[in-house]
């Protein structure tokens, strides 16, 4: 990706006159303005690719023109330049959107190498969102995990995908139930339908039967026209119903009728309609014991319970874990625009160690923490997020002092380049340090 046209927002001519010869030298075609309100005309009428643009101009001076840019324009790369401009200036122009900021004065490489590094960023996120379409084209979403259990869910869920028989997901919160009811959906014929989730949990009994069945108009207070319940919404597909040991006890003899008839009779109404809907259930409880305790239905129990995928957690399957890290990394460096940092060893093997109680969700949240923290291209144990970068075992490991203080060093340059959006001179300055000192320790790092 090379950008076409860039925008040089400055006060001053002979600034704008400058990084014009120069940009144009480089092949650029150079649009002008001399204030923020010509600026904010200019972007209307000639789309440019990127602007460079003065923080201190007359009138709309450039962190205003920055606001309204990123409200009508929220994609394009504004690079901001300032003479004056501080530490606390510059780190409030990355949080409202500027992609970097240039302290004046400047060499002209420094600007040329920005937009440089801009284009990269661009021609990556578009490389990423063509990656994920042609995935998601192709479903090739899939359950992650090399352990025998996960390899034996994969081959179940093959071979009773075309069925149309009820399917149980049984787990502990957050194993990956509705990520497996998905993988079901996409591997057979149900897949030319729509995939309908419902939390049974999450809604109110009064309002559940309502909210699966659908209702009439006029079938109670409040109810001023007809509404579709989410059976009517599968029609062809897969209703995913989780948390279904949540689902109130007068409601059961509903839905066991459904999967029996086939037939789905909205509050209010009094004629039943024919839905061909495969129902996938998930659950963290014991239906077992809620069948014994007669807080569900036997029936229900066993017509549900025709095919049961059941996803140990993690504690179970460690080496699911550093698969499933690296495919968060991924998934998050997607979403971010930036390439996925490698996840080293020692980190993988830190991950392991975890007994993960929360599960997938909960290393899919702290991935996500940690590649916060984490900006270089590699992620090894002392770059995890803090509540899983040392515990009592570290400190057997032995006292070395020069070590501690280079995991110190180490992420307090991470967080200043993660504060800066990667500008290595403020950084430094935030440091306290030369920049030939934090090139220096970047390189003794590892950190790119």
């Amino acid at each position: 990706m090379k950008f076409e046209t860039i925008l040089v927002v400055d006060d001053e001519a002979a600034m704008r006159h400058m990084l014009r010869l120069v940009l144009e030298k480089r092949g650029y075609r150079v649009l002008e303005a001399a204030d923020g309100e010509a600026a904010l005309e200019a972007v209307s009428s000639q789309s440019p690719d990127a602007v460079l643009c003065d923080i201190r101009m007359p009138g709309r001076d450039g962190l205003s023109f920055l606001n309204e840019i990123r409200r009508q324009h929220p994609h394009l790369t504004v690079i901001m330049m300032s003479a004056y401009g501080t530490i606390d200036t510059a780190v409030e122009c990355m949080k409202q959107g500027a992609y970097d900021f240039v302290s004046k004065p400047f060499k002209t490489d420094e600007v040329v190498l920005c937009l440089k590094k801009a284009e990269e960023r661009i021609g990556l996120q578009r490389e990423n969102l063509l990656l994920k379409r042609r995935l998601e084209d192709r479903g090739e979403e899939q359950f992650i995990g090399a352990s025998p259990a996960v390899k034996e869910i994969r081959e179940l869920i093959g071979q009773v995908a075309d069925s149309a028989l009820p399917v149980l997901v049984t787990g502990e919160t957050g194993t990956g139930k509705e990520v497996a009811a998905r993988c079901l959906y996409r591997a057979g014929r149900w897949r030319e339908g729509p995939f309908v989730s419902v939390n049974c949990g999450a809604i109110s009994s009064g309002l559940m039967e309502s909210e699966l069945f659908g209702h009439a108009k006029g079938a109670f207070t409040g109810a001023d026209r007809a509404r579709e319940g989410l059976f009517s919404a599968a029609d062809g597909g897969i209703l995913f119903l989780d948390e279904i040991g949540e689902l109130p006890l007068e409601l059961q003899p509903k839905l066991l009728r459904v999967l029996q008839e086939g037939e789905v009779r909205p509050v209010g109404e009094t004629r039943s309609s024919k839905v061909q809907v495969r129902i996938v259930a998930a659950t963290a409880r014991d239906l077992h014991a809620e069948v014994e305790k007669g807080r569900f239905r036997d029936d229900l129990f066993y017509r549900l319970n025709v095919v049961e995928i059941h996803i140990p957690p993690l504690r179970e399957r460690p080496e699911d874990i550093p698969l499933l890290a690296e495919h968060f990394i991924r998934r998050v460096a997607l979403q971010e625009g930036r390439r996925p940092p490698l996840l080293k060893e020692d980190a993988a093997a830190r991950l392991k160690s975890f007994s993960w109680p929360g599960n997938v969700r909960e290393l899919l949240n702290f991935i996500e923490k940690t590649m916060i923290f984490c900006r270089g291209e590699e992620i090894d144990a002392a770059s995890l997020a803090p509540e899983r970068r040392g515990d009592s075992r570290e400190l057997r490991d032995g006292y070395d002092l020069k070590e501690a203080v280079r995991r110190m060093e180490k992420e307090y340059i991470r967080k200043a380049l993660a504060a800066t959006s990667g500008n290595r001179t403020l950084a430094a300055r935030l440091l306290g340090i030369s920049l030939r000192a934090l090139q220096y320790k970047l390189a003794e790092y590892r950190l790119g």
